[in-house]
């Protein structure tokens, strides 16, 4: 039985750039790296809750079964019992909420500008030759 790995204030921190990311979700700490480009919220969302504990974003999107089976996969280790991590600053805060909404607004327009331009070319075929 192998021990599991205990991950340290410092390694945590440490790995908070696109080639190594690591993010602290429910007391484990987990390499996103290769996750970074697949991520349907982009990897802004991510880099934004890198070196710090990430639990409450994660939950706060509501991630599905789907994504939560992919934690066991990137699992580093446990953190470390009694580090000092500090919580969010209200900077650091506002910073993830303007990365969420940019998020959220992009998927919005990808959503919508197909469906505007599909009634646009209806309108069009409809006004050019009277029918649909």
């Amino acid at each position: 039985m192998s021990e599991t790995k205990i991950v340290t204030l410092e390694e945590l921190r440490a790995n908070n750039t696109k080639d190594k990311l690591y993010v602290l979700i429910h007391q484990k700490v987990y390499d996103v790296t290769k996750f970074l480009d697949e991520h349907p919220g982009g990897d802004e969302v991510i880099l934004a809750e890198a070196c710090q504990d990430a639990t409450e974003a994660f939950e706060d999107v509501g991630h599905s079964d789907e994504a939560r089976e992919l934690l066991p996969g990137m699992l580093v280790g446990e953190f470390e019992k009694g580090s000092d991590l500090t919580l969010k600053t209200g900077a650091q805060a506002a910073q993830a909420a303007r990365v969420a909404a940019a998020a959220q607004q992009t998927s919005n327009v990808m959503y919508y500008a197909p469906l505007g331009l599909l009634g646009a070319w209806f309108a069009y075929r409809y006004f050019t030759t009277g029918s649909l």
